[in-house]
């Protein structure tokens, strides 16, 4: 399953926790975080003036899905 902005940091991180060294690697360091339950991962990537795409795509290479 592709990996998308509107998923929650935490259910990112749940189901595929090879993605934390991608988070912290593009300076999303709320894996800890309360927030991390809600907030989706544009949010936090917006929040932390983080280019969204490029760390869905990331994402994505690292949990094996391209997306497709």
């Amino acid at each position: 399953m592709a990996i998308t902005k509107d998923m929650t940091i935490q259910e990112v991180v749940e189901n595929n926790p090879e993605t934390i060294r991608v988070f912290l690697e593009h300076g999303l360091h709320c894996i800890g975080c309360a927030v991390a339950r809600f907030e989706n991962i544009e949010q936090g990537a917006m929040a932390h003036g983080i280019d969204v795409q490029a760390l869905i795509k990331d994402l994505n290479e690292k949990a094996g899905d391209n997306g497709q």
